[in-house]
């Protein structure tokens, strides 16, 4: 019965329900490799038999862990523990993350340059914008945040564009404050609405049409908050996007639902 299966929980830690419905329990030699080591994991996957037990919470899944031999975990666990002693591992280890914060930096340079550019302030607000390009992207670009600017489901302006949105709803309306009735739908329904509030601030900093910044909800959201990073000058940024994965366009109103 043993075979490569990924397989939901249940309430019994020791009982797993199989896509066609079966409920399987693992074998008595069998021991469960917890989540965490994904170079552990890939090892123990390839020396044989296991079962990936997933669980998914919306539209998101965990690793609740992976199944396999227990003979085939402990010697796979010995040997990587061997190589990742050695001199030439811990080489290629600063060396990969040197390569992975060249590339992060990189990254929030550009995901700044697209919201910039998604909010195509006019000159009299030029210093607004820049100021809320820095804080968008400090706040969506860290690795490991989940936020609309790392996935990769869309491309790198739609991905401004939604962080910008998102940011506003927290920044610029009451939604932090609200309390919605738990109703399917609703919570992305008033998400769409403010949206559509925060498109209007942003549409009144596309001209150079003064007003004053104590009526302006956007004004005073950059007032309030800390000091952001200075952005480099525009000649030491480099022009580095990131990665865009084949993807649909999607309309306004599904970025307007990402969250920040």
């Amino acid at each position: 019965m043993p075979e490569s299966l990924v397989l939901a929980p249940t309430a019994d830690p020791r009982v797993f329900v199989a896509p066609d419905g079966r409920r399987l329990t693992p074998p008595a030699d069998w021991a469960c490799l917890p989540p965490g080591d994904a170079g552990l994991t890939r090892r123990v996957k390839a020396a044989g038999p296991s079962w990936a037990v997933l669980e998914r919470r919306g539209r998101k899944q965990f690793s609740r862990g992976l199944w396999a031999p227990r003979a085939h975990i402990d010697a796979t666990r010995v040997a990587i523990e061997a190589e990742r002693a050695t001199e030439g591992y811990a080489r290629r280890r600063a060396s990969d993350r040197d390569r992975r914060d060249r590339a992060q930096a990189a990254y929030v340079v550009s995901f700044e340059q697209e919201v910039r550019a998604f909010l195509r302030f006019a000159p009299r607000w030029a210093a607004l914008g820049d100021a809320v390009a820095a804080r968008v992207a400090a706040h969506a670009t860290p690795v490991g945040s989940g936020t609309v600017a790392r996935t990769q489901r869309i491309s790198v302006d739609e991905r401004a564009a939604a962080a910008v949105i998102a940011w506003m709803r927290h920044q610029t309306t009451s939604y932090d404050d609200m309390r919605i009735e738990r109703v399917a739908g609703r919570r992305r329904e008033v998400r769409r609405e403010l949206a559509q509030l925060s498109r209007a601030v942003l549409d009144l900093h596309r001209t150079d049409q003064p007003h004053r910044a104590a009526n302006c909800s956007l004004c005073q959201a950059i007032a309030d908050l800390p000091s952001a990073p200075a952005p480099a000058p525009a000649a030491a940024r480099p022009i580095a996007p990131a990665p865009i994965a084949p993807a649909p366009t999607f309309a306004d109103a599904d970025l307007d639902a990402f969250e920040l």
